[in-house]
């Protein structure tokens, strides 16, 4: 069985990668193939081991739906407009085209918003009859409150497993933002604090070609720029305790048991911290706060986050299951 699978992929995102390798790994898993819509197809498919189309060139974007027998439309923040209405309009016209097909179509593990009311009248119209899976609670209400078919799910790189590495319980990994300059200088702030306590203090930035200048900012600490989720994962499952801007800071480390804190610039930062029990806070972020959650070695609610794990590997045993592929045989 054939599975597409369309994201953000192929641009050297660390947490867009993370999420690819975890739904590659539990397609394989279940004895399916993964059919990846990639920015860089050739890369994506020596990496990953599967089919990459790229996802730009509609000829072959509509050969390949012609060739999967469902399409997964996700992981990840997909379905928003603040980034760009042409990315909402990407996203939603693969499903289309999936539609038009005649492939059944999965919303999978998605976070939903921030929308415009242009966003939101396309997102239903575009939805209607499509199965949801988002990945937070705030999510799952939101996509009821625009009439649509709505599961909780999870973040499927909750599913990857840690890395063989000794934990270092004085490392204090940072994980910057480009673009978010306030909550970059109150991790300054507390890389400052944390190193006159004692703490050895890391600072890892996720997306070449955008972090470069936030590292700058950081020349008296340890500093690496990392998209491969493999090497992301060594350093986060590493680390005593992250402080991360960006969502899959914390989602890894929550993913690798280690205890996070969160600066919510977006919504979906906000919202995974609260189904984790995760200490998080708004913008700008306030240092002392952030310090006090290191210091005092506050953890996250490691049973909800436990419970995440079982609903994104139940996702994909419901999607992906004998009796459901039967369906889609029978309708194909």
């Amino acid at each position: 069985m054939r599975v597409g699978v369309s994201g953000y992929y192929g641009f050297k995102n660390a947490g867009d990668e993370a999420i690819l390798e975890a739904m590659v790994q539990e397609i394989k898993a279940r004895g399916h193939q993964a059919v990846v819509f990639s920015s860089n197809p050739s890369e994506t498919a020596e990496r990953y081991g599967v089919e990459a189309v790229q996802r730009t060139h509609p000829l072959r974007v509509w050969q390949a739906l012609g060739r999967v027998d469902l399409l997964l439309s996700g992981g990840g923040g997909l379905l928003q407009d603040k980034t760009s209405r042409l990315s909402l309009w990407y996203y939603l016209s693969i499903i289309a085209l999936a539609r038009r097909r005649g492939k059944p179509v999965y919303v999978f593990n998605q976070s939903l918003g921030p929308l415009s009311p242009w966003g939101e009248q396309r997102v239903r119209r575009a939805l209607r009859g499509v199965p949801c899976f988002l990945r937070d609670e705030t999510s799952l209400s939101y996509a009821r409150r625009l009439g649509l078919e709505a599961h909780l799910g999870a973040d499927p790189a909750l599913l990857l497993t840690p890395p063989p590495v000794e934990r270092e319980p004085n490392m204090v990994l940072l994980v910057p933002k480009y673009g978010t300059e306030a909550a970059n200088a109150s991790l300054h702030r507390l890389a400052e604090r944390l190193r006159v306590e004692g703490y050895e203090v890391a600072v890892l930035a996720l997306q070449p070609g955008f972090d470069e200048p936030v590292l700058e900012k950081f020349k008296s600490f340890t500093r690496e720029l990392a998209w491969d989720p493999r090497r992301v994962s060594y350093l986060l499952a590493q680390a005593g305790y992250v402080v991360s801007v960006r969502l899959h800071g914390a989602i890894l480390a929550a993913a690798f048991g280690t205890p996070f804190a969160g600066i919510a610039y977006d919504p979906k930062v906000a919202g995974f911290c609260r189904d984790a029990g995760a200490p998080c806070v708004d913008l700008p972020g306030d240092p002392e706060l952030l310090a006090a959650a290191v210091l005092g070695r506050r953890q996250p609610n490691w049973k909800a986050i436990e419970t995440m794990k079982e609903r994104a590997r139940a996702s994909f045993d419901l999607v992906l299951s004998k009796r459901q592929l039967g369906r889609v045989k029978s309708s194909g």
